[in-house]
């Protein structure tokens, strides 16, 4: 079986490939069919996207404005375009999603800024490369524009930023003036680990822009950025109708956000991954034969299995990404819809194969 391969006979509870497996919530699929009665306003002036803007503002504790958008690539890449000028550079870490997963769309959409990545440990931006990255070759005109800093919280390693090290990258990044960025496809999972607000985790650290997530986290077509720098609201109107992302029957897009926010489903469906990831670390941690590659603080867990182990999970129908950065390296991924059963019978899975 090829790495991460699926199947339309895939035993649902055996896929750990990736939280954008999962199906949607019950209440987004309602939200949706209540939508579908009547009629609206167009292009995002219904009553429905307003009222996501409103509970949003209410979430982050502050005015903000919204673009409802159908991926995250088109969140990000809009994002880093309205914050860095073609001649700019967007200083990433270098396991990030734009960096290795978005087939040049953030390049595509700057109309050619370049890419910087850095190091750190877990997937997150080590502050000393930062400072001295921010300030590389500042004015000269035979380099790229350091520019932007996008960061990605929770991170392609499960990991995740603490307050202080996002206040400490907020500084580094605010001080020589440049603009800040997040990926936060997984932006839930982090609020729920770390109990911090919204507040905190973005603008208050200095954020410009957030990638809010939502697909991998219960909605079907939805994500948004968010808006925290309002000048910058206009140049993104215009952006995302450009890109196709303004939606004609925009309010289908924002009946699945609504629904997301209400009585806070969407940290309670990220509070249930991070619980499953949880239980299935802490299940690996008492099998000898595997070795785990870091802490799973959101809800994706990294470790190390035999090879014979990764082919007979395989053989029986488990999906996940192997192979992709070291021989016997496996990435687990529980989403808002993995049960306690599928986690505990793939730690019976795996105790079998290790026997």
């Amino acid at each position: 079986m090829s790495n991460s391969t699926t199947t339309a006979t895939t035993t649902a509870t055996r896929m750990f490939s990736s939280d954008n497996a999962a199906g949607a919530s019950p209440e987004i699929v309602d939200a949706v069919v209540r939508a579908a009665a009547g009629q609206a306003s167009p292009y995002g002036s219904d009553t429905v996207t307003a009222e996501v803007r409103r509970r949003l503002c209410e979430i982050f504790e502050r005015d903000v404005d919204v673009l409802i958008v159908s991926t995250g690539t088109a969140a990000n890449a809009l994002s880093l375009a309205a914050l860095t000028p073609p001649w700019g550079s967007v200083l990433c870490h270098r396991d990030s999603h734009i960096n290795n997963d978005e087939c040049g769309a953030p390049e595509f959409y700057t109309a050619g800024a370049k890419l910087v990545p850095l190091g750190g440990d877990d997937a997150k931006i080590d502050a000393a490369e930062l400072r001295a990255a921010v300030r590389n070759k500042a004015g000269d005109v035979h380099s790229v524009e350091p520019s932007v800093v996008s960061v990605t919280q929770a991170t392609e390693t499960g990991a995740v930023y603490t307050l202080d090290e996002l206040r400490t990258l907020g500084s580094v990044v605010k001080e020589p003036g440049l603009r800040f960025h997040m990926d936060g496809a997984r932006f839930a999972g982090a609020v729920a680990a770390l109990g911090a607000t919204p507040a905190e985790l973005t603008w208050r650290a200095g954020v410009d822009l957030l990638s809010f997530g939502a697909t991998k986290n219960g909605t079907m077509t939805a994500e948004a950025i968010v808006v925290f720098d309002r000048s910058l609201t206009a140049e993104l109107s215009f952006r995302a109708k450009r890109a196709g992302q303004l939606a004609s029957k925009a309010r289908f897009h924002a009946a699945q956000l609504d629904a997301y926010l209400t009585d806070d489903l969407w940290l309670r469906n990220a509070t249930h991954a991070n619980a499953m990831a949880a239980r299935l670390q802490d299940g690996l941690k008492a099998i000898p034969e595997v070795d785990l590659l870091g802490a799973a603080e959101a809800n994706i867990v990294f470790c190390r299995l035999p090879q014979q182990v990764i082919d007979s999970l395989l053989s029986e129908g488990y999906v996940f990404y192997h192979d992709r950065w070291e021989p016997g390296v496996v990435r687990l991924v529980a989403s808002f819809a993995t049960s306690p059963q599928d986690i505990d019978d793939l730690l019976d899975a795996v105790r079998r194969h290790t026997a």
